[in-house]
């Protein structure tokens, strides 16, 4: 048995160099053949791929579909890859646009206040809102300057297009600004160019009317309402808004402030003139050389 085995080990040993030299000898003898630079060797050359390639077509179709398919998953992968690189270049894109948003709004509101003309010998401060009062019957928001910063009492408040209310309370550091369309407003205005006198009374509409005119006749829509100064509590001309006729034939104004987007406001810092209790006093004194005369 051991004999056997050994004899059939080596004729396969035997078989397996033959071939190898036979694959090796045919290897080297078609590198030749395709080497060759002759025209019989080109025309035998066509002749065989004649032969073969037609009938190893079953095989390469496979070999090409699978080439195919590596080189689509390749592709969808790297796809895929700038797919989620895209989602993310968008999602930070969506945040700096919502902050250029944010920047664009808060650069046009603060233009809009540098933009409002006052008296030059008024002086201002601006402040942020912090919040608002939440209910339908009082008008008002709580904004972060206060004593510290020099407010008072009574004091205008306006945004970037007209007067929005007055300070009603101070703080520390903060105050609160009563609108002009709360019900507790009342403030004197006239209308231009009709020089009509009257009372901006809020009613918690945005649509204050106007009390106590005399002329009515003589405002027509789009006469614009001014402060007049009055009372020494606002300084005259500050732009409060439009006069307009409601549905009802009542006088309002369409206020010029914008109370949806508020976020800037600039309180006017306003000292009204002292009253006069010694009306003498304006005469001055005894200029030399006059002769006082007495009855």
């Amino acid at each position: 048995m051991a004999v056997q085995n050994d004899s059939d080990v080596y004729f396969r040993r035997i078989v397996r160099r033959i071939l190898v030299s036979a694959l090796l000898v045919f290897v080297f003898l078609t590198f030749l053949i395709w080497r060759i630079d002759n025209p019989r060797a080109e025309r035998f050359r066509m002749a065989v791929i004649d032969k073969v390639v037609p009938s190893l077509e079953w095989a390469i179709t496979p070999l090409s579909h699978v080439s195919n398919m590596i080189a689509d998953a390749q592709s969808y992968s790297r796809i895929y890859q700038q797919n989620q690189e895209l989602r993310r270049e968008l999602q930070q894109m969506k945040a700096w646009k919502e902050a250029a948003i944010q920047l664009e709004q808060k650069n046009a509101k603060l233009l809009d206040l540098n933009n409002v003309k006052l008296n030059p010998k008024l002086t201002f401060t601006t402040g942020v809102i912090l919040a608002d009062s939440g209910s339908p019957f009082r008008q008002s928001a709580l904004i972060n300057i206060g004593q510290h910063d020099g407010v008072l009492n009574g004091w205008a408040a306006m945004d970037g297009l007209g007067l929005l209310g007055r300070i009603s309370g101070v703080g520390k550091n903060s105050s609160r600004v009563l609108f002009l369309t709360d019900s507790s407003s009342r403030i004197p205005v006239e209308v231009t160019p009709s020089g009509q006198k009257a009372i901006l009374a809020g009613d918690n509409t945005p649509l204050p009317p106007l009390e106590f005119v005399d002329g009515v006749d003589q405002i027509r829509a789009g006469d614009r309402v001014f402060t007049t100064g009055d009372g020494g509590v606002f300084p005259p001309g500050l732009l409060a808004g439009t006069a307009v006729f409601s549905g009802d034939g009542r006088l309002r104004v369409k206020l010029a402030a914008d109370y949806r987007r508020l976020e800037f406001l600039r309180v006017i810092r306003h000292s009204p003139s002292a009253p006069i209790s010694e009306p003498d006093e304006l005469v001055g004194t005894t200029l030399p050389g006059q002769m006082i005369v007495s009855e």
